[in-house]
């Protein structure tokens, strides 16, 4: 047997660098590179390795642990899970900061390799600085905290060990039904280990992503049940983008008339202009697919994890005779909702779904409903549209609330309307732009009121709806596609949670655009607080009041644009509308990142459209209001699903 002598983090940055898989016979490299702070538990074990060699491994230096692993996720989802760039920390903090990451990353199925330094294995030194000591078990760390949030963990404390962890690890990874946050302990004095390791482990490996063909049973049974059926809808998620099968989804509901509703994830796998294409379903759908989807007889989900959001928390399909019908690659997904099963790969499911319903002569028995209910969302969206370019605000300040609106005005200068803001960005950026988001108001607003026809350029993380992942995201995506426009859509409190790696953009030259809408507050629970009878606590961005004690004080202003412009960064500030589509313009004529501070005015974006959302509301209050809240809670659970 030939062996290779080298040390485990030498063996571990070869074993990457020869990491391919395949995809419908494409074969293309696995492992981008590595992001990584440098700290002392893995600076002279793996950083030794990819200093004295990396191979064709980039190294990208990351600003906030957090933050790097948001970027590699946004890369890895731009690349539709077939490339990913991994992660490494040192010990304590740093592998700490990553735990928020790494559980987005489960949530969402997306591919995300880090490797965390670790306390010694011979334990010699411990404590060794930033170690975590558990007087009842001194074998745990740090690292033990990504047992409950990865979907592949394993500690490698002896050199041997380190050819199954890394085996295990692409086994996971390349599993469209399993993969997710994958983590890799490395104890800092074993990295520097030497070990005669055999030749093979470094062999070029090709991981087959396979598209598993589901049981000609369950196609049977779910063309009987689509057969019995008059009413169906289609909800496209995200296994419909990873199978790369938007366009057999749009065959399929073509043949048929088949209304297609689109989850956060699945956005972009079909055309917005598609006429089937209803847009949106949900809390935060739009009023189009939430009309079609409470009265449809028939749920088609097909690669969706049936989240609250996309179900109204279960009450959103609201015809007594209902039937769901799941089509996954997850039989864990597939068995929500007490659906009929179809367990396989989205693409070739549905091409036997439409082989076999043609053969049974099928249709649709919608006439024009579909049709009727795009125009009226059509004329919906003008009205959000158009609204922003009105100088009289007086029927929004009586609507949404005086106080937060005037109290704005005064201390920004701002106006823009949200909704009309969103529109217009629609119009002004480029046709191919990916655009990345994650949390507040801003993913109910687009999936409602985004449209394009590029395939895959709407990256929305709301699976686990992360603070802080817009910005880094949106980096990761652009190094998957240097060649397209990035747009992050952010609010304040988001940026102010997490915008390191803007830094890294400038390094990397990678222009991203910075969209950051600006409230004055955490906009989206402001309103789900005051809307369930509560005051506004803690959700406004404002000083304290020396009289009362209380945050209730001025709004604080803080320009952004020049903490933009402190970074190196173009910068605008855009208070209203005709500021804001000048800032577009001449911001697709700049080399360097931009960020484009919006003065939004609070409480304009979209509302619920025939959807409801669960939150747990206090049973028993002294405020009437809340009392109200509760009472309109148990009585949409009554006609709520219960599993």
């Amino acid at each position: 047997m030939i062996k290779s002598r080298m040390t485990v983090g030498q063996a571990l940055v070869k074993f990457l660098d020869n990491q391919y898989v395949s995809f419908d016979n494409q074969v293309s490299k696995f492992v981008d590179g590595i992001f990584t702070i440098f700290g002392h538990g893995i600076v002279c074990g793996l950083g030794q390795a990819l200093d004295e060699n990396p191979g064709s491994l980039k190294v990208y230096q990351g600003r906030n642990e957090q933050g790097m692993c948001h970027a590699a996720a946004g890369f890895a989802k731009q690349n539709n899970r077939r490339k990913i760039i991994a992660c490494a920390s040192s010990i304590g903090p740093g592998a700490a900061n990553m735990v928020t990451a790494v559980a987005d990353a489960t949530v969402n199925h997306i591919p995300l390799l880090v490797f965390t330094g670790d306390a010694f294995a011979t334990r010699q030194p411990d404590p060794v600085l930033q170690q975590l000591e558990q007087p009842y078990d001194l074998s745990v760390t740090t690292s033990d905290a990504f047992r409950p949030i990865t979907r592949y963990w394993d500690r490698v404390s002896r050199p041997e060990q380190l050819m199954s962890a890394m085996i295990g690890a692409m086994r996971v990874l390349t599993d469209a039904s399993q993969t997710g946050g994958v983590c890799i302990s490395l104890p800092q004095d074993v990295q520097g280990e030497v070990f005669d390791f055999p030749a093979e482990f470094f062999q070029k490996r090709v991981h087959r992503i396979a598209r598993p063909a589901p049981e000609a049973d369950e196609i049977k049974e779910g063309i009987e049940l689509i057969c019995a059926k008059k009413k169906p809808v289609v909800i496209c998620g995200g296994g419909v983008r990873y199978s790369e099968a938007g366009e057999a989804l749009r065959v399929m509901c073509r043949k048929f008339n088949l209304p297609i509703l689109e989850t956060q994830a699945g956005k972009s796998a079909v055309p917005s202009s598609e006429p089937l294409n209803v847009g949106g379903v949900g809390v935060t759908g739009n009023l189009a697919a939430n009309a079609l989807a409470e009265q449809a007889d028939l749920v088609i989900g097909v690669g969706t994890r049936y989240s609250d959001f996309t179900t109204g928390s279960k009450e959103l399909f609201r015809n007594p005779s209902v039937s769901v019908l799941s089509v996954n690659i997850s039989r864990f997904h597939a068995y929500k909702l007490d659906a009929r099963q179809i367990v396989g790969d989205a693409k070739a499911s549905i091409e036997l779904l439409t082989k076999g319903l043609e053969e049974k002569g099928y249709q649709s028995g919608y006439q024009n409903e579909i049709a009727k209910a795009r125009e009226a969302w059509k004329m919906e969206m003008d009205n959000l549209r158009n609204i922003g370019y009105g100088a009289d605000f007086s029927p929004l300040i009586a609507a949404k609330g005086e106080h937060a609106i005037e109290d704005y005005v005064r201390t920004t200068g701002g106006t823009i309307i949200q909704t009309a803001a969103i529109a217009s960005i629609r119009e002004h950026i480029e046709e191919n732009a990916i655009i990345v988001g994650a949390s507040g108001s801003l993913p109910g607003d687009l999936q409602r009121m985004w449209t394009t026809d590029e395939k895959d350029t709407y990256l929305m993380e709301y699976g686990y709806s992360c603070m802080g992942y817009e910005i880094a995201a949106a980096l990761g995506a652009k190094l998957a596609r240097p060649g397209q426009p990035v747009y992050s859509m952010v609010g304040d409190g988001a940026f102010l949670m997490l915008h390191s790696e803007l830094v890294t953009s400038l390094q990397e030259r990678q222009k991203i655009t910075i969209l950051l809408f600006d409230n004055c507050g955490f906009g989206c629970i402001n309103n789900l607080q005051m809307g369930n009878g509560m005051g506004s606590l803690a959700t406004e961005f404002r000083y304290r009041n020396p009289q009362t004690g209380a945050q209730d004080g001025e709004l604080i202003p803080i320009d952004y644009a020049m903490v933009g412009r402190g970074y190196g960064l173009k910068t605008y500030t855009a208070k209203n509308m005709q500021e804001l589509e000048t800032a577009l313009e001449d911001a697709k004529k700049q080399e360097t990142s931009v960020l484009i501070d919006i003065k939004a005015l609070p409480k304009t974006m979209t509302d619920s459209y025939k959807s409801w959302w669960h939150v747990g509301i206090a049973g028993q209050s002294q405020n009437p209001a809340v009392e109200q809240a509760y009472r309109r809670r148990m009585e949409h659970l009554d006609s709520a699903r219960m599993y």
